[in-house]
């Protein structure tokens, strides 16, 4: 499988059920935030490795660990658009988990999505609880994509309606599927006409996954970008 484009330290990983954990070599003696990341789909349950074991996510989890927070990456078992709410309570299920670990910081929390998995944003874009700081999204879908049929809960654009109460991130690639990109487009400026806390980081000549697909200072700096903003997104 291709590698991270960022060079990352070596983080021992701890297998949780649902989740896997990667934590800082050396930690204060204060809590420590935590970035939970959300790998996209569906995926099909024949395709192996699955997503938390791909380099990608383990090299943002391990990014985060160097950042000095707990990263845990989900495995939601996403295998089909029909598992798309079964897909929801398991990553509700490890944002709980991984606000209990030892050493975490049950206050203060981030969501990271990814690709198919921006539609699982939608829940906690509607009713974000106080504990989440912040929810980030790389390029997302963010609409079903055609002959995708997914429950109506997962919406994210709809999801805005109303406000949110937590700051958010949208990383946009210029080389998305056109499909993918004219509902991001359409999620930023719902997100701009309501004037909600919204920051967006365009890579320009990125691809979608980018942070395999291409292997450049742009992208590396792109990805630490996100990374310092969901930091920041922590400390607030």
């Amino acid at each position: 499988m291709l590698p991270f484009v960022v060079p990352v330290p070596g983080i021992e990983r701890r297998r949780e059920g649902a989740v896997d954990i990667y934590r800082p070599g050396i930690s204060g003696d204060g809590l420590l935030p935590v970035i939970v990341f959300v790998p996209g789909g569906p995926i099909p349950p024949e395709m192996q490795p699955q997503p938390r074991d791909w380099p990608v996510f383990a090299g943002y989890a391990s990014l985060a660990a160097d950042n000095g927070a707990i990263g845990v990456i989900v495995d939601h078992g996403l295998d089909s658009p029909a598992a798309f709410p079964a897909a929801a309570d398991v990553i509700t299920a490890a944002v709980e988990l991984a606000r209990a670990l030892p050493g975490a910081d049950p206050e203060r929390v981030a969501l990271w999505f990814f690709s198919g998995s921006g539609l699982l944003a939608a829940d906690w874009l509607r009713d974000p609880p106080p504990w989440l700081r912040g929810i980030a999204a790389s390029y997302p879908v963010m609409v079903p994509l055609p002959g995708m049929e997914v429950d109506g809960r997962l919406r994210p654009i709809d999801a805005l309606e109303g406000g949110v109460g937590v700051p958010l991130l949208v990383t946009r690639v210029g080389r998305e599927q056109p499909v993918i990109a004219s509902a991001v487009d359409a999620f930023i400026a719902a997100a701009e006409r309501q004037e909600l806390n919204l920051e967006v980081i365009d890579v320009v000549e990125g691809h979608h996954s980018f942070d395999i697909l291409d292997d450049s200072d742009a992208s590396r700096a792109a990805i630490q970008q996100a990374m310092d903003w969901v930091k920041a997104a922590l400390r607030s």
